[in-house]
């Protein structure tokens, strides 16, 4: 009745995370939704990394990408937090559209 999770399950699951990511980045006003959704976009990778590390020839680099992808999206936080938290100081405001640039 069930069948074995494949590859292209996780693949699948892996896209469906990435449209979810990309559809929250493009449409977002707001900037922490926009780092939500850059969140999703990595987690999506990390997906795809284990998967075919999983799939392959017992070989670990996806592990060890994904170790380096959950690193590089904790900074990404962190760093992105405090731009967004700096934004509102000066313009009272997260939304994206009403920044003209560095200088506001």
């Amino acid at each position: 009745m069930f069948e074995s999770v494949g590859l292209h399950h996780y693949l699948v699951v892996g896209l469906i995370l990435f449209c979810f990511g990309l559809f929250c980045v493009l449409t977002r006003r707001n900037a922490i939704g926009v780092l939500m959704g850059v969140e999703l976009i990595l987690n999506a990778a990390n997906i795809n990394f284990i998967a075919f590390s999983r799939y392959s020839a017992g070989s670990y680099d996806g592990h060890v990408f994904s170790i380096f992808v959950i690193m590089l999206a904790a900074a990404e936080a962190a760093i992105g937090l405090a731009i967004v938290l700096s934004i509102y100081r000066r313009a009272k405001s997260i939304d994206v559209n009403e920044l003209q640039g560095l200088h506001w």
